[in-house]
């Protein structure tokens, strides 16, 4: 099974695709789409659109794994980006006809670090951890995107389990 994790972000969008044969799982491509506030918001969404189109394209993944849109009260402006570069992953995949799968950030800090309040930085090392990684993942968008991968192979088998 081949899964791509995405953080959604306006100015930076992770994403990590992995690879699951068995009891083996391996990273297969991880980085970012950086846009510039400076561009156009519809160049920017273009950007993001474009690119993880040409990513689905390239590596044909059976599911992508979004992170859920989280509003903090005092900053609603984010959500909003946030929903934007979204709705561009979105595009892309029903483009593509690839189906998504959204998990809140606490439930895949819980499933990868066993805590829901885990920090960005505890993320960052379980996931080189996990994979052997030499370096930590950086930027953390990509440790969060290769997170929702991984996060969704964990919770996957455990509902599988139960049924």
């Amino acid at each position: 099974m081949r899964i791509i994790g995405v953080d959604p972000g306006l100015n930076c969008t992770g994403f990590g695709i992995v690879e699951n044969k068995g009891k083996e799982t391996k990273i297969i491509l991880a980085g970012v789409i950086k846009t510039s506030p400076k561009e156009l918001i519809q160049d920017r969404l273009n950007k993001i659109y474009s690119h993880t189109l040409d990513i689905i394209s390239e590596h044909k993944p059976d599911i992508l794994v979004l992170e859920k849109l989280y509003s903090h009260y005092k900053h609603p402006t984010t959500v909003i980006s946030l929903g934007y570069a979204r709705g561009a992953i979105c595009l892309a995949c029903g483009q593509a006809k690839i189906p998504i799968k959204s998990y809140s950030a606490k439930r895949i800090k819980k499933a990868i670090t066993g805590g829901g309040n885990a920090s960005k930085d505890q993320v960052q090392r379980m996931i080189q951890h996990l994979f052997k990684l030499k370096e930590l993942p950086t930027p953390d968008d990509i440790s969060d995107a290769l997170a929702l991968a991984l996060g969704y192979l964990y919770l996957n088998k455990k509902e599988n389990i139960k049924n």
